[in-house]
């Protein structure tokens, strides 16, 4: 074996090696839960990017994951599917992980195990009738603001909306005056129940 054999027999072995490296660092990140075919991460929603297609998730040892999606993304939450747009930032969720040929990680599955509007989704708290003026929308993140007599609320839409309530969301323009059903999550956001 020559010396150019051995220097490239020993960049090849240190190419593994450091690859190796990272595969189980990532595997740290990801903690491959379940089959080992399947990587999985745990964490917050910190928001979705709709422009790039990517979801940011901190997993609760603090490190942050950026996942890509696409239109065949599955959001599921209480055995219902709903758009990646659906998901808020606080969300507690799994989600699949496949790595992509690029280095980077895809997500076809992100299962939201506890929502952030988690304790009204069920209808418990009171329902209220609130209207005013729309006076900013998110479509992308399914929020608008409500302008009332002597305050502005946040209304976020339900991951269970029903598709009429969708769709006069989706016509809603800022100045038109609208009247809703909905809940207080905190003083300044509500979750709608339906509009009327």
């Amino acid at each position: 074996m020559t010396d150019q054999h051995r220097i490239v027999l020993g960049v090849a072995a240190g190419c593994l090696l450091a690859a190796t490296a990272g595969c189980s660092q990532l595997g740290g990140i990801l903690g491959g839960v379940g089959s080992p075919q399947s990587n999985q991460v745990s964490g917050y929603i910190e928001g979705v990017d709709t422009r790039s297609q990517q979801i940011a998730i901190q997993t609760s040892g603090g490190q942050r994951v950026m996942l890509l999606y696409d239109n065949q993304t599955a959001v599921v939450y209480q055995n219902q599917n709903y758009p990646v747009t659906a998901l808020e930032r606080g969300d507690q969720v799994t989600a699949r992980i496949q790595s992509t040929s690029g280095g980077a990680y895809y997500t076809d599955l992100v299962q939201v195990d506890q929502s952030v509007s988690g304790p009204s989704s069920g209808g418990s708290g009171s329902v209220q009738s609130l209207q005013g003026t729309v006076g900013q929308i998110d479509r992308s993140n399914g929020l608008f603001r409500l302008d009332g007599n002597s305050a502005s609320v946040i209304v976020s839409l339900p991951y269970n909306v029903r598709q009429a309530d969708l769709n006069t969301f989706n016509n809603l323009r800022v100045g038109d005056r609208v009247r809703l059903y909905g809940v207080f999550l905190n003083n300044s956001r509500v979750e709608l129940r339906q509009f009327y």
